[in-house]
């Protein structure tokens, strides 16, 4: 799953980092107030009204811009979660403990605010070699890592459109190798020949379509990577300049206005300069994240779209399912180019109240950790297999913040998704990033295969919402779907866990599946007797509604429409903590 991140605002290019038989159909919603638990003589409601809220005026901290997620929309106008109504709630009694499954990137498990909340097996010898759970994974100690690989190394991987187009390749690349299947497959016979040939000219002409987009996304890549690798030069060079014009190593806006560039590249870096100090960045600060621009651009072109390489290295074949003695016990991957797995556990369960960092949503948490997610598509068969281990090892929850375009092998997580709903577990899933209408075009892995009926009741669709509680509260990233998003949740801004005990503000659909992955785990930790189902549609209907038209862009460098922001999911809400555990103890307690 892609993200994006919190990045300079001043026009710089970074890429952004988805019940049974049932039609999607909104969900029975509850009364526009209704009055619902009763705790300790004191009667609780929820509302999911907003009618009449103004959205937060002025500029927000940075504090409260790193814990806006959490906020009241009530209280402090602004779209978070009202977790601190949701703990007072829950003041007083203790819940069980939930084992989440995150299948993801790489987690790092030794994070100051992640290491004491990790899943261990305690069936399993730690380093001894020995699979003695007899679980088919040797020292599956705190999760199992799918992708391989030594140990502190990252996972570069293609899409799954190129690997499909260099399976076609090998089978349809010359007009020789066409001929060959005509013949073969024909066997002499003349009509047989002639539906094979058809055959072969939809399959070819669709080889020549997906072909034409990965070469085409390849070269403007290396393009853009070439571009930002010349500002960058174009920055330092003038940077040189301009500290010996002014004499000082670190200077002013206001002390370069003086200074005037004279070739064209010089005049461009100076131009960048500018921007960031008029933004008050600073000017390494922007260079760093220039430096992640042209890194994300170097991966488009060296690997994702790249048909000629190869990143698997587990040594199996990927397109057989049986085939599943791969993979290692080293789930960190590599802690300097894989953040997001972290960064999203950090949504979820980073160690409340204990003094550093963030507070994760949910407390009563053990994160079990499953590396699946290369920095590129990750294989079905790799994801399919995680949400088995997850459901096998005892997983109540698994947030699955990620997703592509094309599934070759869908049916295999599709069959995982239907066994979890068997076992009773309740997967969360981010919409994407490609602002784009999922009930209209593919985004997997979903619980759909028409995109009208469920083929399961178990699964979540999160879109992404801002702190802007007004006609600009969608991300204007975030997948939507009236048919095959359930609901939205913070994904903007979001402040989280960094590999190496840092943190962080990164944004995507990404983020916003587990602020929902964190609120299922507090209901099933404090009422455990309700099913993955009951919780699903509990979040839905508890959420807060917005009443309101908001933007859209429908498209990337396409016009804004406005629409009714209920029409952009099935729910037509928004994620809200506090009256989802009062729906859920009414529902287990109520009279």
């Amino acid at each position: 799953m892609k993200i994006i991140r919190i990045v300079l605002g001043i026009a710089l290019a970074v890429v952004v980092l988805s019940s049974c038989g049932t039609t999607k159909t909104k969900t029975s919603t509850t009364n526009k107030e209704k009055v619902l638990a009763k705790k300790y003589g004191k009667i609780y409601k929820i509302n999911v009204t907003t009618d009449g809220i103004v959205a937060k005026k002025g500029t927000m901290s940075k504090d409260e811009i790193q814990k806006w997620p959490h906020m009241d929309i009530y209280r402090d106008s602004v779209p978070g979660m009202s977790l601190a109504k949701a703990y007072e709630f829950l003041q007083g009694r203790e819940g069980e403990t939930v084992i989440v499954a995150v299948i993801d990137s790489g987690i790092d498990i030794e994070h100051e605010d992640l290491k004491n909340v990790i899943w261990t097996n305690k069936d399993e010898i730690p380093n001894n070699g020995i699979d003695d759970d007899k679980n088919g994974y040797i020292d599956d100690v705190y999760g199992w890592n799918f992708l391989g690989g030594e140990k502190g190394t990252t996972a570069p991987e293609q899409l799954e459109i190129t690997r499909i187009v260099k399976k076609l390749q090998t089978r349809y690349g010359t007009e020789a190798d066409r001929k060959k299947i005509i013949e073969q497959e024909g066997k002499g016979n003349e009509k047989a020949a002639e539906r094979v040939a058809e055959k072969i000219k939809k399959e070819y002409e669709y080889y020549l379509t997906l072909k034409k987009e990965v070469d085409f996304k390849r070269e403007k890549a290396a393009g853009q990577k070439a571009y930002f690798e010349g500002l960058v030069n174009s920055i330092n060079s003038i940077d040189k300049k301009i500290q010996s014009f002014t004499g000082k190593t670190v200077y002013t806006l206001e002390e370069m206005k003086n200074f005037k560039p004279e070739s064209d590249d010089d005049k461009r870096g100076a131009r960048m300069i500018i921007k960031l100090l008029s933004s008050r960045i600073k000017l390494k600060d922007g260079l760093k994240e220039l430096q992640g621009t042209i890194h994300s651009f170097a991966s488009k072109a060296d690997f994702r779209y790249n048909i000629d390489f190869n990143g698997r290295v587990t040594g199996d074949d990927p397109d057989n399912i049986r085939d599943t003695k791969y993979g290692n016990k080293y789930v960190i991957g590599s802690k300097d180019d894989e953040i997001h797995g972290t960064h999203v556990s950090g949504i979820i369960c980073a160690e409340r109240n204990n003094g550093v960092g963030m507070n994760g949503v949910a407390h009563n948490v053990a994160l079990m950790s499953l590396r699946a997610v290369p920095s590129g598509d990750e294989y079905d068969k790799d994801v399919a297999l995680a949400i088995r281990y997850a459901v096998d090892n005892g997983a109540k929850v698994i947030n699955m913040s990620l997703g592509k375009s094309y599934s070759p092998h869908r049916a295999w997580v599709f069959n995982a998704i239907k066994y979890a709903e068997s076992k009773d577990v309740l997967l969360v899933h981010a919409a994407g990033n490609d602002h784009k209408d999922i009930d209209v075009e593919d985004n997997f892995p979903n619980d759909s295969k028409d995109k009208i009926r469920e083929f399961a009741d178990n699964l979540l669709t999160v879109g992404s919402i801002t702190r802007s509680f007004d006609e600009k509260i969608v991300s204007s990233f975030s997948n939507y779907g009236k048919k095959n998003v359930d609901i939205f949740a913070p994904g903007s801004e979001i402040y989280s866990t960094f590999p190496k005990d840092d943190y962080q503000s990164i944004q995507g659909t990404s983020m916003a599946s587990p602020e929902v992955a964190g609120v299922a785990a507090l209901i099933r930790s404090y009422y455990p007797s309700l099913t993955a189902s009951q919780v699903k549609h509990i979040i839905m209907d508890s959420g807060i509604e917005m009443n309101q038209v908001v933007k859209l862009q429908v498209a990337e460098g396409s016009k804004i429409k406005m629409v009714k922001f209920d029409t952009l999911s099935i729910s037509g809400k928004i994620l809200n903590a506090y009256n989802a555990l009062v729906m859920a103890d009414e529902m287990v307690n109520g009279k």
